[in-house]
C-alpha cells in the first residue's frame, strides 16, 4: 500500500513534466535511451573515482548515487509520456525493459570496479551479490510471464533497488564531507572494523542482495504454487 501511495505521488508530481515532454514530442524510447547514457555516466564517475581517487575519497560515490537517482526518473517518465502521448506498443515495452536490464548492470559494473580497485573488498562482494540478485528478479518474472502466469510479487523490485543503491551512495558521498572518507570505528576486542564510512552504502547494498535474491526465490515458488495448481485441476 505504501509503494502504491508514493508511486501515484511520484506519478502526480511528474506529470506536469510529462505533459511538457509530450507536447515537445519527445518520443518514450528517446526518454529510455537517456536514461541508459545517465547510468553509463554514472558508472564513468565511479571507474574515475577508482583510477583517480584515493581510498577515502568517496565524493565519487556521491556523485554516482546523485545521477543514478537521476537516471531512475527517466525510468518513470518512459512509460507515463507512453500512455499520455497514445504512443505505447509492445515494442516499446520491450525496448524499456532490454534497456532498464543494461541499465542495472552497467550501474554494478562502475559499482563493482570502484570497490574492488579502492581495496573494498567485502563490499565489492556484497555489490555483485546485489547484481545477481536485480537480474534474477527480472529473469523469474520475464520467463513466467513468458509462460503465462503473472509475477510482481516481491519486495526488491527495481524501482526499489534504485532508491536504495542510489540514495544510499549519495548519503555515503555527503557524510564522507564530515566524517571523512576513512574513518573508522573499532571496538576491542573485535579483530574487524564494526563501522567504517562506507558502511553508509555497504548496508543498504546488503539488503538489496538479501531482498532481491529473496524476492527471486519468492517469485519461483509463486510460479510452482500456480503450476501446481493448474496441473491439479486439469
Amino acid at each position: 500500500m505504501l509503494k502504491e501511495i508514493a508511486a501515484k505521488t511520484a506519478y502526480r508530481i511528474l506529470q506536469p513534466l510529462v505533459n511538457a515532454l509530450v507536447k515537445a514530442g519527445v518520443s518514450p524510447n528517446a526518454i529510455t535511451t537517456t536514461g541508459l547514457l545517465l547510468n553509463a555516466s554514472a558508472t564513468v564517475i565511479f571507474i574515475t573515482g577508482a583510477e583517480f581517487g584515493s581510498r577515502g575519497d568517496l565524493d565519487y560515490v556521491g556523485w554516482g548515487g546523485f545521477v543514478i537517482l537521476f537516471a531512475g526518473l527517466f525510468d518513470m517518465l518512459d512509460g507515463q509520456v507512453a500512455r499520455t502521448s497514445k504512443k505505447a506498443s509492445r515494442f516499446g515495452a520491450l525496448y524499456d525493459s532490454v534497456l532498464d536490464r543494461y541499465s542495472e548492470l552497467i550501474m554494478f559494473l562502475g559499482i563493482c570496479y570502484y570497490l574492488v580497485a579502492q581495496s573494498y573488498f567485502m563490499s565489492s562482494i556484497i555489490a555483485f551479490l546485489a547484481m545477481i540478485g536485480s537480474i534474477m528478479v527480472s529473469y523469474v518474472r520475464a520467463r513466467a510471464e513468458g509462460l503465462g502466469i503473472p509475477c510482481s510479487v516481491g519486495l526488491m523490485q527495481r524501482p526499489e533497488r534504485i532508491v536504495m543503491v542510489g540514495t544510499s551512495a549519495l548519503a555515503c558521498g555527503i557524510a564522507s564531507n564530515y566524517i571523512g572518507g576513512d574513518f573508522k570505528l573499532d571496538i576491542s576486542p573485535l579483530p574487524f572494523h564494526v563501522f567504517e564510512t562506507i558502511t553508509i552504502f555497504s548496508i543498504p547494498m546488503l539488503l538489496v542482495a538479501l531482498l532481491a535474491n529473496y524476492t527471486a526465490i519468492d517469485r519461483l515458488n509463486h510460479c510452482y504454487k500456480i503450476m501446481k495448481e493448474k496441473e491439479g485441476g486439469n
